[in-house]
């Protein structure tokens, strides 16, 4: 069976842009990241990340269908 990345980005030259983000909505939501190994946060943290991430790209892209 062939495993796959789910992880992959689709547009690898955002990787900087995305970096950038992460750690912006992470200070908005209270969540302290440091360059590089994050394991200590918790999964619910990473979870707000994550989800707020989304949440602010998904309004962004409603936004451009105005």
């Amino acid at each position: 069976m062939a495993t796959s990345n789910s992880n992959r980005r689709l547009v690898p030259e955002a990787k900087e842009a995305l970096d950038k983000f992460k750690y912006e909505v992470a200070s908005e939501v209270g969540v302290n990241l440091k360059n590089g190994y994050n394991g200590d946060i918790s999964a619910k943290e990473a979870g707000r990340i994550g989800g707020n991430m989304v949440k602010k790209m998904i309004q962004q892209a409603e936004s451009q269908m105005k």
